[in-house]
C-alpha cells in the first residue's frame, strides 16, 4: 500500500504508543474484576481488547486505502442508517449502565452512536464541501446541523448526555472551522448562545426535573468523599484515593489497590485513575502531553487539507478526541460531572476503539491526499 509510506509518522508512532500501552492497562485495570465480580480469566478485558484492535487496524487501513471523497459520497446514506439505527434502540436496544443505547448481538454489543461521531464528521465534510461556495448563505449552513442534531436527540433520549456533548461539540467546533465571513457567522453565534442558555436556564428554572434521578446526581459532584455511601461519591472519592496513592512515581504496575473492586469499571472509565497509581502523576502528566502532542498534528494536518471537505474530517477528529480526553478528565479528576466518555486509545471499549482507529485512518488519508496533490502541483 503506497499510502503507508506517506503517512504522518509522528502521529502514526504516538497512536501505536497509546495502543501498546492501553492495552497493557486494561489488563492490570480488569484482571481483579475480570476474575472476582464475573469469574472469567484475569486476560478475558486483554483478549477482548486485543481483539477490538486488530478489527480497528482493519478499519485504519481500509479508511487509508480508500479515497476521502468515497466516504463523503456515502454519508448521507449512512447518515440515514444511523437515524434509523438510533429510532430503532428504543425498541431492540439493550440497556447497559443505565442507558439504552446499544444492541446486543450476542457475541459482540454494537453503539450506534460512537458510530455516529464519524458518520456526521463525513456528512458535514460532504456538505460543506460540495456547498463551499454556498456559504454566505444561512440556510446552507444551518441545513446539515439542523440534520445531525436528529440523532443528538435521539441520544439524548437513551439518555447518554456524555456522547450527546461529545456530538454537539463535535458540530460546534467544525461550524467555527468553517471560512464565514464576520456578517454571515454573527447572527449564527446569537443563536447557538441562545439555545446554550435556554438549556442552562431551564435546568435552573426546573431544578434538572426532566433528568433522570442518577443524571442529576452526577452534578454533585463535589467533595465525593463525604457522600462515600452514595454512587457517584463512592466512584469519586476511591479515583481520587487512586491518584493520590500514586504520588509522583507510582506504586508499581499491577499493584494498584483500587482496581480491587474498590473502582467500579476502573478498565473503562476511571482508567486514568489507575494509571496514575501504578505509574504516578508524572506518567500521567506525559500521557497528557502526548495526547496534546496528537492533537497538534492532527490540527496541522486539518489546516494544511487540499479542500474543505478533507480539512473538516481533520477538524471533526481533533474535535473528537480532544472532548473524549477533556470530558473524561474532567469527571476523573473530580473537576465536573461524570459522564461515562472512555479516554482515547487507553479505556476498555468495542464500538469506541473501533471508530476512533479508523478516524485516526481518516486523517492519515487526509495527509497522504494533500501530500499526493502537493508533489503534482510542483
Amino acid at each position: 500500500m503506497k499510502q503507508s509510506t506517506k503517512l504522518d509518522k509522528p502521529l502514526l508512532i504516538v497512536m501505536l504508543v497509546f495502543m501498546v500501552f492501553g492495552l497493557i492497562m486494561v489488563l492490570s485495570a480488569s484482571s481483579m474484576a475480570s476474575y472476582m465480580r464475573y469469574h472469567n480469566s484475569i486476560y478475558f478485558y486483554l483478549i477482548r481488547q486485543g481483539i477490538f484492535m486488530l478489527v480497528g487496524l482493519v478499519g485504519f487501513l481500509l479508511a487509508l486505502y480508500f479515497p476521502t471523497k468515497f466516504y463523503k459520497k456515502i454519508s448521507p446514506f449512512l447518515m440515514f442508517i444511523l437515524i434509523a439505527s438510533l429510532f430503532g434502540l428504543m425498541v431492540y436496544g439493550s440497556t447497559f449502565f443505565g442507558s439504552q443505547s446499544w444492541y446486543d448481538l450476542k457475541v459482540i454489543t454494537v453503539q450506534p452512536s460512537e458510530l455516529g461521531k464519524i458518520i456526521i464528521i463525513l456528512y458535514l465534510a460532504y456538505y460543506y464541501g460540495k456547498h463551499k461556495d454556498e456559504l454566505d448563505n444561512q440556510w446552507t449552513l444551518l441545513k446539515p446541523i439542523i440534520i445531525c442534531l436528529i440523532p443528538i436527540v435521539f441520544i439524548v433520549m437513551q439518555p447518554d448526555l456524555g456522547t450527546a456533548a461529545v456530538i454537539f461539540g463535535i458540530i460546534l467546533l467544525i461550524f467555527y472551522a468553517l471560512p464565514l465571513k464576520k456578517e454571515t457567522r454573527s447572527p449564527i453565534n446569537k443563536i447557538f448562545i441562545g439555545g446554550i442558555l435556554i438549556v442552562i436556564l431551564t435546568l435552573i428554572l426546573t431544578g434538572g426535573s426532566f433528568l433522570r434521578d442518577y443524571q442529576l446526581k452526577r452534578f454533585q459532584f463535589m467533595n465525593p468523599c463525604e457522600r462515600y455511601e452514595e454512587k457517584t461519591g463512592y466512584q469519586l472519592c476511591n479515583s481520587i484515593i487512586a491518584l493520590k496513592n500514586g504520588g509522583l512515581t507510582g506504586k508499581g504496575i499491577g499493584e494498584s489497590t483500587q482496581k480491587y473492586l474498590y473502582l467500579p469499571e476502573s478498565h473503562t472509565d476511571f482508567i486514568f485513575s489507575i494509571i496514575v497509581e501504578e505509574w504516578g502523576l508524572i506518567v500521567g502528566l506525559v500521557i497528557i502531553f502526548a495526547y496534546l502532542f496528537m492533537l497538534f498534528r492532527i490540527i496541522n494536518i486539518a489546516k494544511r487539507a487540499d479542500n474543505l471537505g478533507n480539512a473538516i474530517i481533520a477538524y471533526g477528529v481533533f474535535a473528537y478526541i480532544f472532548f473524549h480526553i477533556t470530558i473524561n478528565l474532567i469527571g476523573v479528576l473530580n473537576i465536573g460531572p461524570l459522564t461515562g466518555v472512555p479516554l482515547p486509545f487507553l479505556s476498555y471499549g468495542g464500538s469506541y476503539t473501533i471508530t476512533l482507529l479508523f478516524a485516526m485512518g481518516l486523517v492519515q488519508r487526509v495527509h497522504y491526499e494533500t501530500y499526493k496533490k502537493k508533489k503534482k502541483g510542483n
